[in-house]
């Protein structure tokens, strides 16, 4: 296992003391295992709180601070966060306007934010929760039932906080949150296997000269694995995949996300290709991010998220952002 780390075993509470001191800008609650924006609660605003296994930064943590996240809760590799992280966060950035839970369709993610949720609501914590289920690739996986929450995660972070940020009631956030992923669809490609600490070796087999087609985030299977492709042809079927789910009738907000293990060099020369495809089917592309946002720890891929928008979501979209990971405008 040749890995950046100490030992397995503290890996995530490592990475957190690295991201505290790199960021003074958030609260880093090693030990709870909770990031907050150093000025939470902030008067006025609905709290924003998601969380997930860790291994795909810069989700979440990477996307905490004004204009998105109010606090993140990171669980062990590709782990649940458990309540406990929940109601902490909760409670750290409740200003009284209510808390919005972001939650990625993963089995554990939802019974144990749902059990939050409660808990937080008998603290007297007003709580909403919004599910994201944007990935096409599968109906059912290892993980869940329904569809995987994958990049569309991203956007409703982002639109949902930035509404957030302007004042907006838990009700508003809340049904921004809910047509961001409605409007969301998303379709991933693997070209290597992901090797987790624990395991120290890939946690499935893809031979050499091979890719799997609608992987998930966790390495869950996807639609069919083939000879290798050139960037062109994965485009066409990962595009065609999307948006013949999505069907938009208005201008995207487009998503090039890299695996982990993707260079920006690929990830670049694969966007030139998604845009093609996008201008073939009439398709117009408001914006475009390119970059690994939604990882899986060393697995080289790329996933592609379609987000259809309107004005008031593009003007969200442009509103400031400051987080580790995503800024512009302030």
């Amino acid at each position: 296992m040749r890995m950046l780390i100490n030992v397995p075993e503290t890996v995530v509470d490592d990475a957190l003391r690295g991201m505290a001191a790199a960021h003074p800008a958030l609260k880093v609650d090693v030990a709870n295992r909770v990031i907050v924006r150093r000025d939470a609660p902030v008067n006025g605003n609905v709290g924003l709180v998601s969380g997930g296994g860790s291994g795909h930064e810069p989700l979440h943590g990477g996307f905490v601070g004004p204009g998105m996240l109010s606090a993140a809760c990171p669980g062990e590799v590709f782990t649940s966060p458990v309540p406990d992280q929940m109601v902490r966060a909760a409670a750290a950035v409740d200003s009284g306007k209510g808390v919005l839970f972001v939650v990625k369709n993963y089995t554990g993610d939802v019974l144990n934010f749902e059990m939050a949720a409660e808990l937080a609501e008998d603290e007297g914590i007003q709580v909403a929760k919004v599910l994201v289920n944007d990935d096409v690739a599968v109906t059912d996986s290892l993980f869940t039932a329904g569809r995987r929450g994958t990049g569309a995660t991203l956007f409703v972070e982002k639109l949902a906080g930035a509404a957030a940020e302007e004042g907006a009631s838990l009700e508003r956030v809340e049904a921004v949150a809910r047509q961001v992923n409605d409007s969301s669809r998303s379709f991933g490609v693997a070209l290597s296997a992901v090797t987790t600490p624990a395991k120290g070796s890939p946690t499935f087999d893809l031979p050499p000269g091979e890719l799997e087609l609608g992987i998930g985030i966790h390495g869950e299977p996807g639609r069919e694995r083939r000879a290798m492709m050139t960037s062109r042809e994965i485009a066409d079927f990962a595009v065609g995949a999307v948006l013949e789910d999505l069907r938009p009738t208005g201008p995207v907000i487009a998503l090039v996300n890299g695996m982990g293990a993707t260079p920006l060099l690929e990830l670049y020369g694969f966007n030139a290709e998604v845009q093609r495809v996008l201008s073939e089917r009439g398709v117009s592309v408001a914006r475009t991010l390119v970059g690994n946002y939604v990882t899986s720890l060393d697995m080289a891929g790329c996933s592609v998220t379609l987000c259809q928008i309107d004005e008031e979501l593009l003007r969200l979209w442009d509103a400031p952002v400051e987080t580790a990971a995503l800024r512009w405008g302030r």
